[in-house]
């Protein structure tokens, strides 16, 4: 009877990154083989680089993955993003990486988000300054999250879970919705006061008060009138 064995999830996930086709000359004439650069890394925090050269490509790979495996790195992330902005040269490659606040995204490179998408980085912008090359690339961005341990052991930096950037933003979000609410009642109760109805009624009271001393003044007037008319008549 055949069993069907479910595959165990990874706890570390590979990246292939270049495979190269390399020649050596020798006496007995040209050895061929290739080489392959891997990231492995378990979207935690822990990511590794690594070459293996064999005279295949799936030796040459397993060969890699050994490799990182080994050279394995813990990454500080303050919650979602790394702690601070660094630029760092290697080789090659120059590589600058910038904290982005949360939602934002893996803004970089094919090489560089490799790297750091193992690593567990989610926010995060990035720029590659030195050269293009792949392999230049993801050692140094490698090499800048190395820096980055080694800057916030001794320094003593503290950082933030991602629960605890999140309950930030969540009390942000409240904070918002209140002060929206407020904004939405006094809307409401300044619409009220400069309703025309109000108006409407405030006109004809205003109106009919006019007319009433137009009256009044009127009245002595008429009488004057009618006196004068009278004393003519007499004369």
């Amino acid at each position: 009877m055949r069993t069907n064995k479910q595959q165990e999830p990874k706890e570390f996930e590979e990246k292939v990154i270049q495979i190269s086709r390399v020649s050596k000359k020798t006496k007995g004439g040209n050895n061929v083989g290739f080489s392959v650069l891997m990231v492995v890394g378990d979207r935690k925090g822990r990511v590794g680089v690594g070459l293996g050269k064999a005279k295949d490509v799936v030796s040459a790979i397993r060969k890699g993955i050994k490799k990182a495996k080994k050279k394995l790195i813990t990454v500080p992330l303050n919650g979602t993003t790394i702690p601070f902005a660094i630029t760092v040269k290697k080789g090659a490659g120059r590589v600058m990486l910038k904290p982005a606040p949360q939602g934002s995204g893996v803004i970089a490179g094919g090489p560089v988000r490799a790297v750091v998408e193992a690593a567990g980085v989610r926010d995060i912008s990035s720029k590659i300054l030195g050269s293009e090359n792949q392999a230049s690339s993801v050692y140094a961005t490698f090499e800048a999250l190395t820096q980055i341990q080694k800057i916030v052991e001794l320094k003593g930096i503290k950082l933030k879970s991602i629960a605890d950037v999140e309950a930030e933003e969540a009390s942000k979000q409240k904070e918002l919705q209140e002060k929206h609410a407020k904004r939405a009642e006094s809307s409401e109760e300044s619409s009220d006061k400069k309703s025309p109805a109000n108006k409407v009624a405030k006109k004809p009271v205003k109106k009919a008060a006019a007319k009433a001393e137009a009256k009044t003044v009127a009245k002595p007037k008429v009488a004057q009138k009618a006196e004068k008319k009278v004393a003519e008549e007499k004369k």
